[in-house]
């Protein structure tokens, strides 16, 4: 009788789906252009061309529509960050061969993959563009029957051929799960949209204001600034002190909530497809087995590679504990990582608003704008990648530490060489301690024999001045000899250090790799640093502040000299000067700020010799 995993397999093989999802990606583009169409007919352009233009002919229609705002959007962040996860499924598409239709050359492959790449964006372009579009009652309708789509779509491909031939029962389902349900958040979104927009449409609900140039939080943030700092700071808790506190002053943009989110699901979905190869190759192995089995059995185990097989039957054995063991470590780490990057996000952001650069090497203090700019398109997609390549890097690694322990350990003990394992180790640690002990040892005489004593006992260490100078001469004379061969060691240990640290860090983003000065070849980094100074330059609290005061300012102006015609015959009122309020803004200011005194300005006069002294005695008292 077949075995249960061998029944799926026959069935799945036989099993021919109507709904080809790669065929579906190429037809989807003809709805998604139908609503690009709608939607830029919708939008109105601020810029009309002159007469002579071929473009005047189409009026202030068809202007130009955008997914969302990769800079300045903060709110409705996670209905963006739901619709890039409704992406992973086609993102790890392109990280397929299956993109490539075509045999085509090697250099070609450059040009195929960017073709992907728009069309994938070009299919998902309606969930981010209907969410985003001021015509919310057309752009709710649409990107409900769009997102329906995708969705009866996907339940029609799961539903055909539910299994698969690697995972057995329910494989499509563990592939799509995710998508499904972003999908269904999205529906439910669009359904949101649509009735609230009803609701203002009959003159049920008001119409919500416009948004906001300046963000609530970004106001708080600058009216933190401007109070007077707490004398005891709040005591913190563990879980703030150690991992996470919230700062109810920043937000984090919708780009990086959307990249988080599809960093999660493609790790998944990467963490399945590479199970799936797994399940694969451990297949061929047990064939390979079967077939060393077959000739040891030949050879009634008295051959002369016996001993060689039953080894390289153990060490197929344990690779393969230990790869499955190791799933989960690996995984856990670049799910910390994860939420490591938003953490360091908001801490170097926060640090760039207070004008601190020096945690930046020094060539990346004036970054090139145009690389700025291109850095901050460019760094979602590197970080998803970063994420799954690093995430098979340190699965590789761990994989490799687990082999050394099970062989260093582990397996001697199974077969009854444990005391030689604790002879050898314990040897070993006694030959790194004494290494160390004769370092230290170095560094307590040079501080005890060969430093003159402290000037101060206020003083933390003795002071940088050779003492007894013929017995440090032949100290060092000595002991040249045996630092030629502690080099050694040293030279060795670094290169393993930074091997695994490397491995270990490839897939921060966040954090160099590279030796001090070789920073620029870090791509990655670059593409950090360059995101960084963009949502610095373009979403700065103080700043954004400033504008929106200049622009309700000149709002004010222009509703004045517009109410002030409907006044022309009326009698004038009295009129207030605007110098008082000044002074008294100022004189508020600089009470709060009792340093601003040294830095302002002194004018002549005794008017401002009195205010001048009459603030020194508010900021005293």
């Amino acid at each position: 009788m077949m075995s249960t995993t061998e029944r799926i397999r026959q069935l799945n093989d036989t099993c021919a789906g109507l709904v080809d999802m790669e065929l579906f990606l190429h037809y989807s583009l003809i709805p998604s252009l139908l609503i690009i169409l709608v939607l830029s007919f919708l939008q109105r352009r601020e810029h009309c061309k002159q007469r002579d233009d071929t473009s005047y002919l189409l009026g202030n229609h068809f202007g130009i529509i955008i997914p969302l705002d990769f800079v300045g959007t903060f709110s409705n962040r996670w209905s963006y960050g739901i619709a890039f996860g409704a992406t992973a499924n086609n993102v790890m598409f392109l990280f397929s061969e299956g993109s490539q239709l075509l045999r085509i050359p090697q250099w070609a492959r450059a040009f195929v993959l960017l073709i992907g790449g728009f069309e994938v964006g070009l299919s998902h372009f309606p969930f981010f563009a209907c969410l985003s579009s001021e015509f919310r009652l057309v752009s709710s309708i649409l990107g409900f029957l769009y997102s329906l789509i995708w969705f009866v779509v996907t339940i029609l491909h799961i539903t055909q051929c539910p299994h698969g031939q690697f995972l057995g029962r329910y494989e499509t389902v563990i592939f799509y799960w995710p998508s499904l349900l972003c999908l269904s958040f999205l529906l439910g979104r669009f359904l949101y949209m649509f009735v609230k927009s009803l609701r203002i449409y009959l003159g049920w609900e008001l119409q919500m204001e416009e948004k906001p140039f300046l963000e609530i939080h970004q106001a708080e943030h600058v009216k933190q600034l401007l109070r007077k700092p707490p004398l005891q700071e709040k005591k913190k808790s563990w879980f703030q002190s150690r991992i996470y506190e919230w700062d109810p002053c920043f937000q984090f943009p919708s780009r990086m909530i959307g990249t988080t989110v599809l960093a999660f699901i493609c790790l998944y979905l990467f963490i399945v497809i590479e199970f799936c190869v797994f399940v694969y190759v451990r297949g061929a192995l047990d064939v390979f087995e079967g077939e060393l089995e077959s000739y040891i059995a030949s050879v009634n185990q008295t051959g002369t590679l016996t001993p060689v097989i039953l080894q390289v039957k153990e060490l197929i054995k344990i690779s393969k504990g230990v790869w499955v063991v190791t799933i989960l470590p690996a995984s856990l780490t670049c799910v910390s990582y994860l939420f490591h990057i938003l953490a360091c996000y908001r801490k170097h952001v926060k640090r760039l608003w207070a004008g601190n650069k020096h945690f930046l090497p020094l060539k990346f203090h004036s970054p090139s704008s145009s690389g700025s700019v291109a850095a901050i398109a460019r760094y979602s997609g590197w970080q998803i990648a970063y994420i799954l390549w690093g995430y098979l890097v340190i699965h590789v690694v761990q994989s490799l530490c687990g082999l050394m322990i099970m062989y260093s350990l582990v397996l001697p003990i199974i077969h009854n060489q444990g005391l030689e394992v604790l002879r050898g180790l314990g040897i070993g640690i006694l030959t790194i301690s004494i290494v160390l002990g004769l370092m230290i040892l170095q560094v307590c005489i040079a501080g005890s024999f060969f430093l003159q004593p402290k000037m101060s006992t206020a003083d933390k260490q003795k002071p940088l001045a050779l003492n007894n100078r013929k017995m440090f001469h032949n100290f060092s004379y000595f002991l040249f000899f045996y630092n030629v061969l502690l080099g050694l060691g040293a030279c060795l240990s670094r290169l393993l250090i930074s091997c695994i640290l490397g491995t270990w860090l490839i897939a921060r983003i966040d954090r160099t790799i590279m030796q001090k000065g070789y920073e620029g070849a870090d791509m990655g980094f670059r593409a950090w640093v360059g995101m960084l100074y963009v949502d610095h330059y373009h979403t700065h609290p103080v700043l954004v502040s400033f504008c929106h005061i200049l622009l309700r300012g000149l709002r004010e102006r222009q509703l004045q000299q517009a109410l002030s015609y409907g006044h022309l015959y009326q009698p004038a009122g009295p009129r207030t000067s605007a110098r008082p309020r000044t002074r008294w803004r100022l004189l508020q200011t600089l009470i709060n700020n009792p340093r601003l005194l040294m830095l302002r300005k002194s004018k002549p006069g005794p008017g401002s010799q009195e205010f001048t002294q009459i603030l020194l005695t508010c900021s005293k008292s």
